[in-house]
């Protein structure tokens, strides 16, 4: 994960759920609508499921339909949709966590996570 748009925020960690678990991940969050494949949950070693910032169901299925193609107006959507009361709350309370108990990781079952919902996510956590 090398792209500039995947680099976190202070107090954040990005890495994919499938890695193995480290001591120093911290705070777990999957940020994934959908559990990842093949992985159990108790191999996962996951402190939260954070599904309210993850792009929701309908969208996730839209975009997949044609992610080249649609990939700005899926950034343009999953932003409105990281603007409504619920992911908002949820955002603000992952940064304080940030904050106040680094690190939390952000997890992903996301093969290329430049080309999915990661940029977009982490820039609304920058603020």
């Amino acid at each position: 994960m090398t792209d500039d748009s995947l680099t976190p925020p202070r107090g954040f960690r990005l890495k994919r759920v499938y890695d193995d678990p480290d001591p120093d991940d911290g705070y777990r969050v999957l940020v994934d609508r959908l559990w990842p494949r093949g992985l159990k949950k108790v191999e996962a070693h996951i402190d939260e499921w954070a599904k309210d910032v993850a792009p929701s169901t309908e969208l996730r299925r839209w975009f997949h339909e044609d992610p080249e193609g649609r990939r700005g107006e899926f950034a343009e959507r999953y932003a409105d949709e990281l603007s409504g009361p619920a992911a908002r709350q949820e955002l603000g309370r992952l940064r304080e966590l940030a904050a106040n108990e680094p690190p939390v990781t952000l997890l992903t079952a996301v093969k290329e996570p430049e080309r999915g919902h990661l940029p977009i996510l982490l820039g609304h956590l920058r603020g």
